[in-house]
């Protein structure tokens, strides 16, 4: 099946409110144009390289979503058009993203990560420490980037029942700071290519799926 099949596909089993980021990190140039050409324009990147180096080459209409761990020196070199960072996980890259936005005097979309997996490897804020922290107030500090909701990623496991409960304390955590937050605070980034119809049921808004649409990762 080709990729624009698979994609096809997925997305016709995806209810309306649900956002796909296709993950082509990896991916070569013409398996994204193939993507593109079903209409489909947002796309993920981990790799500040590869984004900027896509970017460059690839129609200027697609939406590039920042998925990878972020280092505040690279923020300069994706700034310019990313149309969403997926992984604020530390005050530090939320204060480089706005100076770096200030800069290239654009309003940038963000995602605060959580950290909910039982993995050591995963990155993110912990439920303590958004307490208190996590405020509308806070984006009065940072006028260029707009806070658009919480993400987080499940353990790598075979146990469902241990990857919904952690899908289900994200929801509930999203839901209670949903009704706080300004109104744009309205994205449950959970799910991927392995979870993403469970992170759905648990009320994911937004799922990030790559090997299910492009088939295994060039490395």
């Amino acid at each position: 099946m080709e990729v624009s099949q698979r994609l096809l596909q997925i997305k016709g089993q995806l209810p309306s409110q649900v956002t796909l980021v296709a993950v082509s990190k990896t991916q070569p140039d013409d398996a994204i144009l193939d993507a593109y050409a079903t209409g489909h324009r947002a796309f993920g990147e981990n790799r500040v390289q590869d984004l900027k180096g896509k970017a460059e080459r690839l129609p200027k209409d697609i939406e590039w979503h920042m998925i990878g761990h972020v280092q505040t020196n690279k923020i300069k070199d994706f700034i310019g058009f990313v149309h969403m960072v997926h992984g604020v996980d530390r005050i530090k890259v939320l204060a480089a993203l706005e100076k770096e936005a200030a800069k290239a005097d654009r309003i940038v979309d963000a995602l605060i990560q959580v950290h909910i997996a039982e993995e050591d490897s995963k990155f993110g804020f912990s439920t303590e420490e958004l307490d208190g922290w996590l405020r509308p107030e806070l984006e009065a500090d940072f006028p260029h980037i707009r806070l658009r909701g919480l993400m987080g990623m499940a353990t790598f496991t075979h146990d469902q029942a241990q990857v919904k409960r952690e899908f289900d304390g994200l929801a509930k955590l999203f839901n209670l700071y949903q009704k706080t937050m300004p109104v744009h605070f309205d994205q449950l980034s959970m799910g991927m290519s392995g979870d993403y119809s469970l992170a759905i049921a648990c009320g994911s808004s937004m799922v990030r799926v790559g090997t299910a649409i492009f088939g295994a990762r060039n490395y």
